[in-house]
């Protein structure tokens, strides 16, 4: 697995509205109407990061959950951590 270039993390990330390049990571923060929300969709999410077996870097402070996508064994961010913030996106966009 080949981490993407700059160019290509920038490419991607034009269908990813509100997702950005920190480093050698993608970030996003999610807001949701409150606690309770937010978990909820941490529980959603679960189910299709084991599916994919692609663990984000998460963190969740009442109604907001801050996620950072790396591929640590490829050193970068790969098709894998887009892949998933595509399925989060459709997650909290159903939120």
């Amino acid at each position: 697995m080949t981490p993407f270039s700059d160019d290509q993390i920038e490419t991607a990330l034009t269908g990813l509205p509100g997702w950005s390049q920190e480093g050698e990571a993608i970030v996003k923060s999610y807001e949701f109407a409150d606690f309770d929300a937010a978990i909820a969709f941490i529980n959603r999410a679960s189910g299709c990061i084991n599916e994919l077996d692609h663990h984000p870097e998460w963190t969740n402070v009442y109604n907001r959950v801050d996620i950072r996508l790396l591929s640590h064994d490829a050193g970068g961010v790969t098709n894998r951590d887009v892949q998933l913030a595509r399925i989060l996106e459709r997650l909290a966009a159903a939120s």
